[in-house]
């Protein structure tokens, strides 16, 4: 059994680009893990393996490492920072106990890693701020700090001074042990303890006055005794930091060029150092499935199993994996633990440890560790593993919602079977994507984060299952309804020198309630049409509503009453009273001021405040409604009713009018009528589509 207080179970985030993957290599290399530093541009790195990441030469998915550095144990999960793939970092974000947030020297943080971080404030993460890309001929180290300081809204305490700058950046000055540490450029990670260079004396001095006086917030009696001239022990200040940064109080700062392995010595040793172990981190809970009580598991190996599915992934060899956090008890190779969510016992033969694509077989995971189980058969992700005698439920990890669809169909017919098998796979690693049937224009509907998103997606589909399919804009499921009212005959005759067919029916027709539908009433009195005939009357009638009148859209809150008629003792039957009804309907409908309904989507826009006058007005163009806003801490949410015509490709639009910092949200709301001169518009495509394929 090891000691869980030297472990550590942290996650890399930050925007898309900051050097996530290439820390992640120096980690692994410094620690002897591999022995190659690999690189992102070369598709060499350990955690970008799969084909979609080494094509675009960036993470679509979380990834794990897992290294020892002075006598630690680091479990690490190198995240995406794409917004099409933002929901894969949150959901690794319940699995870690702190956070090392990377920024850029150029940049500082971009909107990806302004989403993040709200995702790291929501676990009550501890987090490390890593200035990365200080080699860079455009870094601005104190830019830089202004712009996280603000778009985090953090407080910051910078822990090192650079050593050159831009292209001469080779190492730091540690504020807290007073020494310099330099490196060479050739990514062999050899680092050189010295004295602080005479031309940076002056700046340490004043950046380590600042340090302490920032530190002091975490502890008060360390900042009088540094002013009555008392020396301090760098294991004071590491101790006061360490408080300081898992109360949240502030963020140190450390500063890197992982391309080039300059720097990360000193990281590996932070994350040893302020980051909280298992023990340390706030025990998890969850609910009792028997006593519905919400109950703690403390990070105990002795104590009863809790562990939490929070991905899946499919490995080409191993089949399905389901990536596990175990937060209390040891989990064992031998031992059938209890899902809760599915009431179910699971059994399995391996526990496996996965640094990128590599396995490493283990007996045993403790809390903290990361590990993959293969082939469970009931379990999902965001499901709960336990201890069969005292189970707890964890609360489940809920996905983003999807914010954009395709319309997607199978590119070689005979292959749907395929496809959608295929997606459904798919569907199990993330459940971000969604796939649903509109049962209005009957199109398969695949939804996602993004454009990328789907993209990825299907390139998954095609390398994984052997299946391509196309993509198209969704149809928009118009309705159409009444306005007027009308009595109308229905009548089927027709003579074949047999016998005959006869229906004839008295239809009235009026407008139903709003989200009646249809309604059919039976008024026939004194046998004017036989008992055995009034079904297929109304059968013809809901046929007939689903080709419309105006647009071949369906027709809905509409009542129906048949109030008269005749029949042919020999000629009459269901079949002809049957399309009688439909007759009757069709002609009847068409003189009832037939009119258009569109879906009315609710919006929801949230966006820095700069941006409020640009989507308001974009909102307004799009025939929307603002209902109200309101403030977000540092956001401001939109609230809207906007046409869904209006909004198929919102995702991207929001984004190119925002730098990419919106997000949204939206959900169906209700039908309204469509203005006169849209509606004419859409009926003249329909009467042009029928004409050219007549």
């Amino acid at each position: 059994m090891s000691d869980i207080k030297l472990t550590r179970t942290i996650a890399l985030v930050g925007h898309g680009g900051s050097g996530k993957t290439s820390l992640a290599e120096t980690f692994l290399f410094n620690s002897k893990v591999v022995d190659r530093l690999g690189k992102v541009d070369e598709q060499t790195a350990t955690t970008d393996f799969e084909p979609e990441e080494t094509k675009r030469g960036s993470s679509v998915s979380s990834a794990f490492g897992h290294y020892a550095h002075k006598k630690h144990t680091v479990h690490f999960v190198d995240t995406p920072g794409d917004d099409n793939f933002l929901s894969d970092a949150a959901a690794a974000l319940r699995a870690v106990d702190g956070v090392v947030m990377v920024a850029d020297a150029i940049d500082g943080v971009k909107v990806q890693g302004e989403k993040v971080w709200q995702f790291v404030r929501q676990n009550d993460l501890p987090a490390i701020i890593l200035v990365n890309k200080m080699d860079r001929d455009r870094a601005d180290l104190d830019q830089a700090l202004e712009v996280i300081g603000g778009m985090l809204d953090v407080k910051l305490v910078r822990l090192q001074v650079p050593i050159g700058k831009g292209e001469s950046f080779s190492g730091v000055v540690d504020l807290l042990s007073g020494k310099s540490y330099t490196f060479p450029k050739d990514g062999s990670g050899q680092m050189t303890a010295g004295e602080v260079p005479a031309d940076l004396a002056d700046e340490v001095e004043a950046a380590r006055e600042t340090m302490i006086e920032d530190i002091a917030e975490a502890d008060d009696s360390l900042v009088e005794r540094y002013l009555e001239g008392e020396e301090l022990k760098p294991e004071e200040l590491y101790a006061a930091l360490a408080k300081g940064v898992r109360e949240g109080i502030f963020c140190p700062v450390a500063m890197c060029a992982a391309l080039f392995n300059v720097g990360s010595q000193p990281i590996m040793d932070l994350i040893n150092q302020l980051l909280p172990s298992p023990a340390e981190a706030k025990p998890v809970s969850g609910i009792n499935p028997k006593t519905k009580e919400e109950e703690e598991r403390a990070a105990d190996p002795a104590g009863p199993l809790a562990a939490l599915v929070f991905k899946t992934v499919t490995d080409p060899f191993a089949g399905q994996l389901s990536m596990v956090r175990v937060f209390s008890g040891t989990l064992k190779s031998d031992m059938q633990p209890f899902n809760p969510n599915r009431d179910a016992k699971e059994r399995f033969g391996q526990i496996l440890q996965m640094t990128g694509k590599n396995q490493k077989t283990l007996s045993e995971a403790e809390p903290g560790d990361l590990v993959a189980i293969p082939k469970l058969k009931e379990t999902k992700t965001g499901d709960t593993l336990c201890d069969p005698a005292k189970p707890i439920t964890l609360s489940p990890i809920e996905p983003l919602p999807a914010v954009i669809s395709y319309a997607i169909e199978a590119k070689e017919k005979g292959d749907e079977e395929k496809v959608f098998a295929g997606i459904n796979k798919l569907l199990e690693e993330d459940p971000t994507l969604r796939l649903d049937r509109d049962p209005q224009t009957n199109e398969a509907l695949l939804s996602g984060m993004g454009s990328v998103h789907i993209e990825t997606t299907l390139e998954r589909l095609k390398r994984k299952f052997g299946v391509e399919v196309n993509l198209k804009t969704p149809k928009v499921p118009y309705r159409e309804t009444i306005k007027g009212s009308v009595r109308v005959q229905g009548r089927y005759k027709k003579q074949t020198g047999g016998r005959g067919q006869f229906g004839d029916t008295w239809l009235e027709i009026s407008p139903a309630e709003a989200g009646e539908g249809y309604v059919f009433v039976d008024e026939i009195v004194g046998g004017a049409i036989p008992r055995q005939y009034i079904p297929a009357v109304d059968k013809g009638i809901e046929e007939a509503l689903q080709g419309g009148v105006l647009a071949g859209y369906p027709i809905v809150d509409v009542k129906v009453r048949l109030v008269d008629g005749s029949f042919h003792p020999v000629d009459s039957s269901e079949m002809a009273f049957k399309v009688a009804g439909s007759m009757g309907f069709k002609k009847g409908a068409a003189q009832c001021k037939p009119t258009l309904l569109e879906p009315i989507m609710k919006l929801t826009v949230i966006v820095p405040e700069e941006f409020m006058g640009d989507v308001m007005g974009d909102i307004s163009g799009r025939r929307g409604r603002v209902l109200g806003m309101e403030a977000k801490g540092s956001l401001q949410v939109v609230n809207a009713m906007v046409p869904m015509s209006e909004v198929l490709t919102y995702q991207p639009e929001l984004t190119s009018m925002t730098g990419g910092r919106g997000a949204f949200s939206m959900a169906l709301d209700h039908y309204e009528e469509v203005p006169g001169d849209v509606q004419a518009k859409i009926v003249e495509a329909y009467q042009k589509a029928r004409e050219e394929g007549a």
